[in-house]
């Protein structure tokens, strides 16, 4: 089974996904770090060089591949679920679970942050408002379970995860060869 987090950056999904994969005995992927190794640079850096674009085609390749091989729990970036292919590899393949936060907690979060290439502006809380209004529809539409972040630590959530897991699994994702094609990459 593969469990895969989505999120606003700063939510928590590498964080919490470790933890749970330690918790399910699972193994854990980052996609931005699988995504850095690949690429050989730093994911600012190649926003820098290339544009978001293609690094949003690289992004697309890296979860289409993701989801069709890996088995434990994967952290998703933030921007995952803006193409419409991404969503529908998550959704289908895999548990999606959405770890929602509000704008002003990832503020707190992130305000001395310089790796995030999309807050590198003269107001990030702002940013931050305007990402959450794009894409909270977007993780809902991807995610089996929303988990509220809040204020709980690490393990508290791992532990509503887990819970919401045991008490109400969504249908089993279809595994790639079962759905005959392949979303279009948009």
């Amino acid at each position: 089974m593969l469990i895969s987090l989505v999120g606003l950056p700063g939510s928590g999904k590498s964080t919490v996904g470790r933890q749970l994969a330690r918790r399910l005995k699972v193994p854990f992927v980052d996609a931005d770090q699988a995504l850095e190794m690949r690429l050989g640079c730093s994911i600012r850096s190649y926003f820098e060089m290339q544009g978001e674009e293609r690094f949003r085609d690289q992004e697309a390749h890296m979860i289409d591949e993701l989801t069709q091989a890996f088995q434990g729990v994967l952290s998703t970036g933030g921007g995952a679920v803006l193409r419409a292919a991404n969503r529908a590899f998550l959704k289908e393949r895999t548990l999606v679970v959405y770890l929602k936060s509000t704008p002003d907690e990832l503020f707190k979060r992130l305000r001395h942050d310089k790796q995030r290439p999309l807050l590198q502006v003269a107001d990030p809380q702002a940013r931050l408002k305007e990402l959450f209004e794009v894409r909270d529809p977007l993780y809902r539409e991807t995610a089996h379970f929303v988990i509220e972040t809040g204020r709980p630590n690490v393990s508290h959530l791992v532990n509503m995860i887990q819970m919401q897991l045991e008490l109400s699994p969504p249908p089993t994702p279809k595994a790639p060869s079962d759905q005959g094609h392949s979303p279009k990459l948009d």
